[in-house]
């Protein structure tokens, strides 16, 4: 019977518990490597949360005091007046500069970096594929204040041109309004274009991963029941790859509403108007920008606590990003399986 298995007579032997090997081994308990490799895996788990969660709890505690002194409503209010007897300070503009830069950076990255795993993928030859993979994951190598100078010393220059178009045949729209102050190098626009090269590679990587794992089977089901090979994509790869592009664009989100140089250089840079505007070409601060450009100032619990506040809503809004990612993901993986 034991050949017939493919089980020794070796392999019916009990373990010092009692069970036979294989049990014990299938339960993970069986080998001290097995049991001191799922300990550590364990314990990185832990403490990823527990950093996070210490995290979260530093914020709040250095956070609550000045909300307590504070003077304007903190969701509601424009107003930015961190020190003083009277501190008053809302972050309204910081909140609407955040999404708007990391949604107009989602928008263009998230369709290019799909189309650029697709066709790294699916249609690029064998000779190029390695080539072209290598050359978009060179992007995230750059660091940020590269992109940061890139953008206004070379880009900034082109944009200006663009802004100028849009606002002519949309400028009737208060969201596409250009009126040239601020330079169009200072404008939230900009500043989410170059968020979106940033993110490029990260919606890139994670779409050819997944999209290189697609059953070849269900490639070859497709094509042999006389779809083209759009249709195929269509039909095949994209539904299977649509778990891996949510999680991208949320990993590319994440760092698009938590980069701060190259985006503070971009909006401080020739930035003199500070009156709000509903246009995509006007100018702003997100959460990150206003705290690096303001880290100099903290010379006061209460100002550093209003800087906290800020970066705690951040914090939270991450959070919440990456929270409904995961749901949105597992509800995809219930539907599929």
């Amino acid at each position: 019977m034991s050949s017939i298995t493919g089980h020794s007579a070796i392999d019916e032997l009990p373990t010092s518990d009692g069970r036979p090997p294989l049990e014990a081994d299938r339960a993970g308990t069986g080998r001290l490597g097995d049991r001191i490799f799922g300990g550590l895996a364990t314990g990185a788990g832990l403490l990823v949360v527990a950093l996070v969660s210490l995290v979260g709890v530093f914020l709040v505690v250095q956070a609550v005091p000045s909300l307590l002194n504070n003077n304007a409503n903190f969701l509601t209010s424009r107003e930015w007046v961190a020190s003083g007897a009277e501190p008053r300070f809302g972050i309204v503009d910081l909140l609407w500069a955040t999404i708007v830069t990391s949604v107009i950076a989602m928008l263009i990255a998230v369709p290019l970096g799909v189309a650029v795993a697709l066709f790294i993928t699916q249609y690029a030859p064998p000779w190029l594929t390695r080539s072209a993979a290598t050359l978009v994951d060179l992007l995230a190598a750059v660091p940020s204040i590269v992109y940061g100078f890139w953008g206004l010393t070379v880009a900034g220059q082109y944009f200006e041109p663009f802004a100028e178009v849009v606002d002519r045949v949309l400028g009737w729209l208060p969201v596409f309004e250009y009126t040239g102050t601020p330079s169009a190098k200072s404008t939230l626009a900009f500043a989410g274009l170059i968020l979106a090269i940033m993110i490029l590679p990260i919606v890139t990587a994670i779409s050819r991963e997944v999209f290189a794992q697609v059953p070849t089977t269900h490639k070859e089901g497709a094509l042999a029941l006389g779809a083209t090979k759009w249709e195929m994509i269509r039909v095949a790869v994209l539904p299977f790859g649509k778990p891996g592009i949510i999680s991208a664009a949320m990993l590319g989100l994440g760092r698009a509403l938590g980069e701060t140089l190259a985006v503070t250089l971009l909006l401080s840079a020739l930035n003199t108007s500070s009156a709000f505007s509903f246009s995509i070409f006007g100018g702003g601060e997100t959460f990150a920008s206003r705290i690096a450009n303001d880290a100099g100032e903290f010379d006061s619990a209460q100002k550093t606590g209003a800087y906290i506040a800020a970066g705690l809503v951040l914090f939270i809004l991450t959070f919440i990003v990456n929270a409904a990612a995961r749901v949105v993901i597992e509800r995809r993986k219930a539907f599929t399986e």
